[in-house]
């Protein structure tokens, strides 16, 4: 007969076994330079520049030996999964304007890794041959732009400023500002590029459109899209101690409009598609082998 205190120990033991049982996971595998191997990196739809340094440093960190894996996700996702930790980092956050409502929300969950580009600047575009040059002229010139000015992104930071401070700010009444995407957006500028005809559209450097196509920005007199901005990678909540050689190097990070150009235009440029970016980024950092070793030295 077992006896009541017995038997209470057994159950006892039992129930810690099972528990340890439920508990139990298998450690995250590490570097030799204490990094976790797997890194998840958010890539915002629709942001090339941020595209561009992503499979950059996905071919650098690849060469280490990480795993490292590229998810494609809306600006809102991107940063509810950030801050949920099922992404590792995303380096395409703009400050102190663009993103700032999305930081304000999510800030308290994810962390500033540094600043690697301070030249990004919001703006509305227009055919070079436009005879305007300020967007205080646009409302006087509707009729030129079929009262339109084609935007991207309905939730993106830059289709926000221009519905609450640009089309107020320079009393665009008769404009619709219309969105969807911003392949959507490029597609309507190559048409009216091809017909020769007028075109409003919302843009920012760094792009590569600027390159592919003859195009101004208009002067804002009014500030109403705001200063230049920095553009800064973000990491989960723990990212710094699950990742200190990696947070070091992008907290060192720097990469100006002039080189970043250069990585755009081969893989934008062209006639490739995504599934060509991986060699083409190689290859690239084949030709600028110098400075990506700097990256990481």
């Amino acid at each position: 007969m077992h006896s009541p205190l017995k038997t209470a120990l057994s159950i006892t033991a039992a129930a810690g076994l099972i528990a340890l049982a439920g508990c139990s996971s298998t450690p995250a595998e590490t570097l030799d330079n204490g990094d976790q191997k797997d890194v998840t990196v958010a890539v915002f739809n629709g942001w090339p520049e941020g595209e561009a340094v992503s499979y950059l440093w996905a071919s650098i960190l690849t060469d280490k030996g990480y795993n490292v894996e590229l998810e494609n996700a809306d600006l809102s996702a991107g940063f509810v999964g950030l801050a949920d930790g099922d992404y590792d980092v995303n380096l395409d956050v703009w400050l102190p304007v663009t993103h700032a409502s999305q930081i304000e929300e999510f800030g308290d969950d994810i962390i500033d890794l540094g600043t690697w580009n301070t030249e990004a600047t919001n703006n509305i575009a227009v055919n070079a041959d436009a005879p305007i040059d300020s967007l205080d002229e646009l409302a006087a010139n509707a009729d030129y732009f079929g009262n339109r000015i084609v935007g991207i992104e309905p939730g993106a930071g830059l289709t926000g400023l221009t519905q609450d401070a640009v089309m107020p700010e320079y009393g665009l009444d008769d404009f619709e500002l219309t969105t969807s995407s911003t392949p959507a957006m490029l597609a309507e500028l190559t048409a009216a590029t091809e017909a020769g005809e007028g075109i409003a559209v919302t843009l920012w450097h760094p792009h590569w459109a600027y390159d592919a196509f003859p195009l101004k920005d208009l002067a804002d007199p009014k500030g109403a899209l705001g200063d230049a901005e920095g553009i800064h990678s973000y990491g989960r909540t723990d990212f710094d101690t699950d990742f200190p050689e990696l947070a070091g190097w992008l907290g060192d990070f720097e990469m100006d409009a002039e080189i970043l150009g250069t990585l755009q235009n081969v893989m934008y440029n062209s006639d490739a598609d995504s599934s060509e970016y991986d060699a083409i980024v190689q290859q690239w950092i084949a030709d600028n082998q110098e400075w990506v070793d700097g990256l990481t030295d």
